[in-house]
C-alpha cells in the first residue's frame, strides 16, 4: 500500500497507459481522480469496474488545454480533500505527417492536448503543493521526445518540450519538497502502437534489446515508484521505459 492516503490525479486516463495507472495506483491505496475528454464510456467503465473492487475512484471531464475547467477540476478534487499530493500528466494525442503537410491547426491541436495541459494542470495544483510543501509531479513524455523522429515533428517537440518543462519546474519548486519526474516511454501496446503494420512492430522489436513492446503496467509500475515515499530523493529526472530501444 504505497500510496494509503494519498489523494491522486491523473490525466487522460480512460485507457491506455492512463488507466493502468490509475488502477495501479488505486491497488495501492489511494484516492484517485482521473480526466477524460471525450471519452465518456470508457471512463465510466473504469470508474465502475474499479469502484465494484471497493476502490476510490472518480471520473471527470475536463478539457485540459482550458485552464478554466482544469482550475474547477482542481477545485472539484479540493472541495472534499485538503491537498493533492500527486499528478500525473498523461494526456496526450498523436498525429503523424511530414513537415511540409502540416498545417497551423495542427500544430495547435497537438501542442494544446500535449505541453499545454500540462502547463495548465501543473500552474493550478501547485498552490495546494506549496501550501502543504510535498508533492510529486510525473510527466509523461516520450522517447520521441528526446531522439526525434522524422514524420513526427510536432509530436516530438510537444513531447521534448514536456521535457524541458519538467526539469525547470523540478528547479523551481524543489526547495518546498515538490518533486517533478519524467517517464519517456519507448513503443507500449496501446491504441497508438496498434495503428502499426506488422512490417513496422517487427522493425521496432528487432532494435529493442528485449525483443518485445512494453505494457501500460510497465509505465504504471514506474510511476508507482515516482509517486511514493521510496523516490523522496528523486527530482529532475527522465526515465525511460523502452526495453532498451536503440
Amino acid at each position: 500500500m504505497q500510496l494509503e492516503n494519498k489523494i491522486a490525479l491523473v490525466t487522460g486516463a480512460s485507457r491506455g497507459i492512463g488507466k493502468s495507472i490509475v488502477a495501479l495506483f488505486a491497488e495501492h491505496g489511494a484516492k484517485v481522480y482521473f480526466t477524460y475528454k471525450n471519452s465518456e464510456n470508457e471512463a465510466k467503465k473504469l470508474e465502475e469496474m474499479l469502484t465494484k473492487k471497493h476502490y476510490n475512484v472518480k471520473a471527470i471531464q475536463c478539457d485540459g488545454a482550458n485552464f478554466t475547467m482544469v482550475e474547477n477540476t482542481i477545485d472539484f478534487i479540493l472541495e472534499n480533500h485538503t491537498a493533492i499530493d500527486i499528478l500525473v500528466n498523461n494526456s496526450g494525442v498523436n498525429k503523424d505527417n511530414l513537415l511540409i503537410r502540416y498545417t497551423e491547426e495542427d500544430f495547435n491541436y497537438i501542442i494544446n492536448n500535449n505541453l499545454k495541459t500540462v502547463f495548465n494542470f501543473t500552474k493550478a495544483i501547485q498552490k495546494t503543493m506549496l501550501r502543504k510543501k510535498s508533492g510529486s509531479i510525473i510527466n509523461i513524455s516520450s522517447v520521441i521526445g528526446i531522439s526525434g523522429n522524422g514524420g513526427q515533428t510536432l509530436y516530438s517537440a510537444s513531447k521534448a518540450g514536456i521535457i524541458a518543462f519538467s526539469k525547470s519546474i523540478a528547479q523551481e519548486l524543489g526547495s518546498r519538497n515538490i518533486r517533478c519526474n519524467v517517464i519517456a516511454p519507448g513503443f507500449i501496446e496501446t491504441d497508438m502502437t496498434s495503428k502499426l503494420s506488422q512490417e513496422q512492430q517487427t522493425m521496432i522489436i528487432n532494435n529493442t534489446a528485449l525483443k518485445k513492446l512494453g505494457t501500460p503496467e510497465d509505465v504504471a509500475n514506474l510511476a508507482l515508484f515516482l509517486a511514493s515515499d521510496f523516490s523522496t530523493y528523486i527530482t529532475g529526472e527522465v526515465i525511460k521505459v523502452c526495453g532498451g530501444l536503440r
